[in-house]
């Protein structure tokens, strides 16, 4: 009895993490992915420590965390991991209103989103 085990949806070399419902738009948060798109992971946490964007600490969190389960959970060089994708996904929206003039509303979103990095070993160059 039991369910059966799910099969990996990431090859052998391949591990991500996942932040879910950050407070910030998705437009704001592609932006700071767009930057780490394809980049060794050293790299990219330069890029990310040294960015003066406010949600570029919680992706750094992110990246540290996937090269952690790389590390940890399958075994693979850090020194060869680069950053496969960072995409970036929209969640829920808080709306508020605001009081306006002449009786109306001012509509305010508040948008949360998704964020999913995967690191990838590079193969063995000859």
């Amino acid at each position: 009895m039991g369910k059966n085990a799910l099969v990996r949806q990431l090859d052998d070399n391949e591990a991500k993490a996942v932040l879910h419902n950050v407070r910030v738009s998705p437009q704001k948060l592609n932006v700071v992915a767009q930057m780490i798109r394809g980049l060794a992971v050293d790299k990219a946490l330069a890029t990310l420590t040294f960015s003066r964007k406010r949600i570029s600490d919680d992706v750094r969190k992110v990246l540290q965390s996937a090269i952690a389960n790389a590390e940890n959970n399958h075994q693979l060089d850090i020194d060869r991991l680069f950053v496969k994708e960072a995409s970036v996904g929209c969640s829920m929206v808080m709306k508020r209103f605001r009081p306006r003039a002449r009786g109306r509303v001012g509509r305010i979103r508040k948008p949360f989103a998704h964020l999913t990095v995967v690191v990838r070993e590079r193969e063995e160059e000859e």
